[in-house]
C-alpha cells in the first residue's frame, strides 16, 4: 500500500550544489506505518526487497517493489538491529536480545558469527558493514542492554562500548576502535580507504558527541588508523548513514536524512515528519534511497546512484 507524500516531508536545498542530487518532479513516499522503531533496511537485488528491523516489536519486515506490499519476515527477531548483505547476497544481522551478529544462509539456516569478545558477551551489536574482503565491521554500544525495550537489561561484561572486526577466514574478533562513547553507524567510503563511525554518547551525557568521525583504513585493510571529525549533527543525533557513487555521504537525523560532501558540507536535507534512524540505497539501479523513520518506511529517488551493498 502505497500512503503518499506524508505532511512536512520533502526536499531542503542548503546549498546548491544538492541540486543535482535531486529530480525536480520526485517526492518523499511514506510506503508503510505501524512500527515502533524502524532500523536496519537492507536491500536485496535479486529479489527486489527491502528487509528491515522493528527492534520493540521483536520482528524483521520485508517491503516488496514488485507489488508494494509489506509483510513479516522474522517474528521473532531477537530484536534485531542493523542488518546489511554481503558478497554472495546473504542476509548479516546485529541481534541485541541474544547479543551476537548473525547470517541467514540461502537455506534460510542462521549462523553465529560473533557472540563474544574474549570470552565475554558483547553489549547489543547496534550496526555493521560488510568489507570487500568479507571482513564484516560492526559497532556494540549498549542501547539493548540499558532497558527491556530493545533487548534485555543486563550489566556489560567488557565494560566499554567498542568496534570490533570478524575476519572472514578465521572468523577471528579484533577491536578496531576504542575511543567511542557510544559507536553506531558506520560505513565504508566508496574506495574503502576510510570507515567512517557515528557517536551518540549525547545519549549518556548531555554534552557527549553527535558527530561522525572518519578513520583511516591501513594498508592491509584490517585496522584503523588516523581519526578525524567530519560533521557535527544539527539537529538530534547520525545514527545509520551510506555512501553514494560521488562519495556524498546520506545520514539519519532527527528532522530527516542530511547530505554531506565529501568536504564535510551539508548541503541538503530530505525531511521527514518523524526521527530518521537509518538509510539505504535500492532499485533495480541503486537510485532509491529507502529510509527507517520511528514508524515508518519511506523511500526518494534520487538523481544519483549509491554505491554496492555492503
Amino acid at each position: 500500500m502505497y500512503y503518499g507524500e506524508p505532511e512536512g516531508a520533502g526536499f531542503e536545498h542548503l546549498d546548491p550544489r544538492f541540486r543535482s542530487c535531486v529530480i525536480g518532479h520526485a517526492r518523499v513516499e511514506r510506503l508503510w506505518t505501524g512500527a515502533r522503531w524502524s532500523e536496519g533496511p537492507a536491500w536485496f537485488a535479486a529479489g527486489r526487497y527491502l528487509v528491515w528491523s522493528d527492534i520493540p516489536n521483536n520482528r524483521m519486515l520485508r517491503y516488496d517493489e514488485c507489488d508494494g506490499s509489506v509483510s513479516v519476515f522474522r517474528n521473532p527477531s531477537n530484536n534485531s538491529n542493523g542488518n546489511t548483505v554481503d558478497r554472495q547476497g546473504r542476509l548479516v544481522t546485529c541481534e541485541h536480545l541474544a547479543r551476537r551478529v548473525t547470517r541467514t544462509e540461502h537455506d534460510g539456516s542462521i549462523t553465529v558469527l560473533a557472540d563474544r569478545w574474549k570470552g565475554k558477551r558483547f553489549n547489543s551489536p547496534n550496526d555493521l558493514v560488510v568489507k570487500s574482503d568479507g571482513s564484516i565491521w560492526f559497532t556494540d554500544p549498549d542501547y539493548g542492554i540499558r532497558m527491556d525495550y530493545e533487548g534485555e537489561r543486563a550489566d556489560s561484561e567488557i565494560g566499554k562500548c567498542q568496534v570490533y572486526r570478524i575476519d572472514p577466514s578465521s572468523g577471528a574478533v579484533d577491536v578496531v576502535a576504542d575511543d567511542f562513547e557510544r559507536p553506531n553507524g558506520l560505513a565504508f567510503s566508496p574506495d574503502e580507504s576510510f570507515l567512517y563511525i557515528a557517536d551518540t554518547g549525547v545519549s549518556h551525557r548531555l554534552d557527549g558527541p553527535r558527530h561522525i568521525r572518519r578513520l583511516i583504513v591501513s594498508s592491509n585493510g584490517k585496522k584503523l588508523g588516523e581519526s578525524a571529525l567530519f560533521a557535527e549533527c544539527t539537529d538530534g543525533v547520525f545514527d545509520g548513514f551510506r555512501f553514494d557513487a560521488d562519495g556524498r555521504l546520506w545520514t539519519s537525523a532527527r528532522d530527516g536524512v542530511h547530505c554531506y560532501l565529501p568536504d564535510g558540507s551539508l548541503i541538503g536535507k530530505i525531511r521527514i515528519p518523524e526521527i530518521v534512524a537509518n538509510v539505504t540505497f535500492g532499485g533495480a539501479k541503486k537510485n532509491r534511497l529507502f529510509i527507517c523513520g520511528t514508524t515508518s518506511l519511506y523511500s526518494a529517488y534520487l538523481a544519483i546512484n549509491g554505491v554496492a551493498a555492503g
